[in-house]
């Protein structure tokens, strides 16, 4: 198939599920996850993980096009896996699913843009398992943003006290604390085997720890911010709308470490 074509279907394949929660009324609290449900998340997987397949298929690519790709891929089967063992998170559909079009469509404008090889290194094994650690923390904090948003939307409509379409699709406000917490927790234990693993890789290639550079600060100081939120919440009960935006600045600092770096190395000083 032609790339072009298979890239534009991939990103076709992404848009009923986020048409899918506007098109059907809901009730606060009524279980989204039907038939039509998994079938356009399913489709959506299967189209992001067939087109993303495509670009790796002759080895690791570096573009800010397939890191994107690769990213919404392993988003979409982490909310699936998620949405199956929670009913409250699956409400989150009607913010994640635009967002992976969003992203898609990123990556489809700069499809073309070549990325930098890959480096060189002595410890292959060790840098394909910090590539593969450092994509599931950015799936899981994306998840675990969404999640943030949601309280943050949930909040202000109940303050103004004029409760919205969307706000009835999505999760209530301790609902979706409690899932943003448990996804920070999850995102700061693969962040730190990510930076332990980066760790290993710059002993073994240059017999030191740590190398500074702009994407390992701003990944040691997305870790400080999420394990600092964490230990605030657990310790003084800071919820609400504060933990929220702590989350999405978190989320920001690793944006800029992965796909921004991208966009500088791939895109502004190509």
């Amino acid at each position: 198939m032609n790339p072009l074509l298979f890239n534009l279907s991939a990103l076709a394949a992404l848009v009923p599920a986020a048409l899918l929660p506007y098109l059907r009324g809901r009730q606060a609290g009524e279980d989204v996850r039907g038939a039509a449900f998994w079938a356009v998340l399913a489709a959506a997987a299967a189209g992001a993980l067939a087109w993303t397949w495509a670009i790796h298929a002759a080895g690791w690519r570096t573009g800010i096009g397939p890191s994107l790709w690769i990213t919404i891929s392993l988003s979409l089967v982490l909310f699936m896996i998620v949405a199956a063992a929670s009913a409250a998170f699956a409400r989150l559909i009607c913010l994640f699913a635009p967002y992976t079009v969003l992203l898609g469509l990123i990556a489809t404008v700069w499809a073309q843009v070549p990325g930098r090889p890959a480096p060189a290194t002595a410890a292959a094994a060790w840098l394909n398992l910090h590539i593969a650690v450092s994509v599931l923390t950015y799936a899981l904090i994306t998840l675990a943003a969404v999640a943030a948003l949601g309280v943050v939307l949930q909040e202000r409509a109940l303050k103004a006290r004029r409760p919205a379409r969307l706000t009835a699709l999505l999760p209530s406000v301790s609902e979706g604390e409690s899932l943003q917490v448990r996804l920070l927790t999850a995102s700061a234990v693969v962040l730190g085997l990510g930076l332990a693993t980066g760790m290993v890789i710059e002993v073994l290639d240059h017999g030191v720890i740590l190398e500074f550079n702009h994407k390992v600060l701003l990944s040691i100081l997305s870790f400080a911010v999420i394990v600092g939120l964490l230990l605030v919440h657990r310790v003084t009960g800071l919820a609400g709308r504060r933990a929220a935006r702590y989350l999405l600045i978190a989320y920001l600092l690793l944006t800029l470490g992965y796909p921004g770096v991208k966009f500088v190395t791939d895109v502004i000083i190509a």
